[in-house]
């Protein structure tokens, strides 16, 4: 007869655009040539970093521009279109790649990952945010693309969410965009 606690509603931190053009622009400034690539991949893509840093070049697909992610939280394959900047970036990265690993990422260890928790640091204290964590990329992905139209079927699909309760958090983004269409159906129907 013990009373369950509500789980709390999650944290919905993202980016302002001045945020992201601040970050963005201390990631491509940072040491770190790889900080800048990652990131971008991060909020086009609304990859977790982990499924980023261990991304391999055999999950990358130039030539149909997706990302084939093995490693979910999930433990289910999905399929991430690789567009745009992130495209061009991984497009970069290619032209220069080690031979020596397969891993996108690689670290000092060439079979490990980078290791960009310092970088991230310093680009997060260079661009003046506060409060922020890589996994906010993700939140920042979801919810930009809450408020490009993207319906929260579409989003649960990209960001590999099983149910959409994980995605209605998102919900309140939609409400310009879900106006929109209610007022262009209503200027067909009725005018």
């Amino acid at each position: 007869k013990v009373g369950k606690y509500k789980e709390p509603r999650g944290r919905i931190r993202f980016l302002s655009d001045d945020e992201r053009k601040r970050l963005l622009d201390a990631c491509k400034k940072s040491s770190n040539h790889l900080l800048y690539p990652i990131v971008v991949i991060a909020l086009s893509t609304g990859a977790r970093r982990g499924e980023i840093l261990s991304l391999k070049w055999n999950h990358v697909d130039l030539r149909r521009n997706i990302i084939v992610l093995y490693k979910t939280k999930n433990e289910e394959v999905r399929t991430l279109p690789l567009v745009a900047h992130a495209l061009e970036e991984v497009k970069k990265i290619n032209k220069v790649r080690s031979i020596d690993t397969d891993l996108l990422f690689p670290g000092r260890n060439r079979n490990q990952p980078i290791d960009i928790r310092v970088a991230w640091g310093k680009a997060l204290e260079k661009a003046e945010i506060a409060d922020f964590r890589f996994h906010d990329l993700r939140h920042s992905a979801a919810s930009y693309l809450a408020m490009n139209g993207a319906t929260l079927t579409e989003i649960a699909d990209i960001l590999g969410h099983k149910t959409l309760q994980m995605v209605k958090r998102y919900s309140h983004l939609t409400e310009q965009h879900t106006a929109k269409v209610v007022t262009k159906m209503n200027r067909q129907i009725f005018e």
